[in-house]
């Protein structure tokens, strides 16, 4: 009959009173455990797009030129710096265009858009997100999705999920359209 392994009690509330074994993790000793990752409900929509990173990016950073190929979000103004406020009309499939006012939270050229949303005096808590992932010289994936946090992030997420994926795949065909044409018209 096989033993249950003792419980790991430096994690417990004996945890640093010399009670229980020692173990040395030689990975992860004297280093800060890993970031943790956002939490709540998330909608995602994955494309691939055949143009390098720098020309994904261009028309993502482009905000004002959004209005020319992005269904989702037909009006952005702003400059994307950590901390500034973007104001981005909103237009999901089936739904009426909603204003909205977005804290860029963190961004790296030719990878990643990161920005939050708060409603509902914090009750609703998004986090957006665009990233482009290369995997090979002219190739990338991007995924474009948003999680749903807060006290009732969650179930707002799961009520909108079908619409919101909706507009993220209408926003990821038109990405790959033109960046995809721009790549196109400067290979000949």
């Amino acid at each position: 009959m096989p033993f249950k392994p003792e419980p790991n009690l430096l994690a417990g509330p004996f945890a640093g009173r010399g009670m229980g074994p020692k173990t040395l993790n030689l990975k992860t000793e004297g280093k800060p455990p890993p970031p943790k990752g956002p939490t709540g409900f998330r909608v995602e929509d994955r494309i691939g797009i055949q143009a390098p990173p720098e020309v994904i990016w261009e028309v993502v950073r482009d905000l004002d030129a959004w209005s020319e190929w992005n269904p989702t979000y037909p009006r952005a103004e702003g400059e994307i710096r950590i901390g500034n406020i973007l104001t981005l009309d909103l237009l999901l499939p089936g739904q009426s265009t909603q204003e909205i006012k977005a804290r860029v939270l963190d961004w790296v050229p030719n990878e990643q858009l990161h920005w939050e949303l708060k409603l509902l005096g914090g009750l609703i808590r998004t986090l957006r997100y665009i990233e482009i992932s290369p995997l090979a010289e002219s190739g990338c994936v991007v995924d474009n999705g948003e999680f749903f946090g807060g006290l009732m992030g969650p179930s707002l997420g799961k009520r909108m999920r079908g619409p919101v994926r909706r507009g993220f795949l209408a926003m990821n065909e038109a990405l790959k359209a033109r960046a995809e044409a721009i790549w196109a018209s400067r290979n000949g």
